[in-house]
């Protein structure tokens, strides 16, 4: 079986970790389920390029998703719980959500599932798969904290945008690359990314 990843995208700033993530999944030929939250429609086009936002435009949302379908993935709507994605029996292999806002990390590991995202990640804990919320907050409330915990319990992985710095980056790409590396070695995938520690 090809390998699958559900990559969920919140309305958190940092919009570009899942749009380089992607990349690379696609470069891998790895089969990417994409939902992405009503606010991610809203925040995408203010980070993005070539995507430029207009609040009276009522395409942009189709413009954000032509900028995704683009990568041959698949797009699942947000409220679409009929979504494969929805249910055990269909298989994956891990989920990324990137970024992931605190209300999002909060209904997670307080197994509330208002949406095809929430229901997602469900899904994943419940049947024991790898699931990385990349956390865009800062700083945290004991509120946040205590949900990192209950996510981290329940099998998650929090791993934070904290990007490196001794691979001397010189350019966005190569300190998001940092982070996307981290994400990639999670999902126990290689990548080219020439981000790693060394003394050489």
């Amino acid at each position: 079986m090809d390998k699958r990843i559900v990559v969920g995208i919140t309305g958190a700033s940092g919009c570009i970790y899942a749009s380089r993530l992607i990349d690379i999944l696609c470069q891998l030929d790895v089969h990417v389920h994409l939902v992405l939250s009503q606010h991610a429609m809203k925040v995408i086009p203010h980070e993005l390029e070539p995507l430029s936002f207009r609040k009276d435009d009522p395409t942009i949302e189709h413009e954000v998703l032509r900028y995704f379908y683009g990568k041959m993935i698949q797009y699942h709507g947000y409220q679409d719980f009929e979504a494969p994605i929805a249910s055990g029996s269909y298989r994956t292999d891990g989920m990324v959500i990137i970024p992931c806002t605190a209300g999002t990390l909060g209904r997670i590991a307080n197994c509330v599932s208002v949406n095809l995202m929430d229901r997602a990640a469900d899904v994943a804990l419940k049947e024991r798969r790898k699931i990385i919320a990349v956390v865009r907050e800062m700083p945290y409330s004991e509120i946040m904290i205590e949900n990192m915990l209950k996510f981290t319990r329940a099998g998650g992985i929090v791993l934070p945008a904290s990007p490196s710095f001794y691979h001397k980056p010189k350019t966005i790409k190569d300190v998001v690359d940092s982070v996307i590396a981290r994400v990639l070695d999670h999902l126990g995938l290689e990548s080219q990314l020439k981000v790693r520690w060394t003394l050489d």
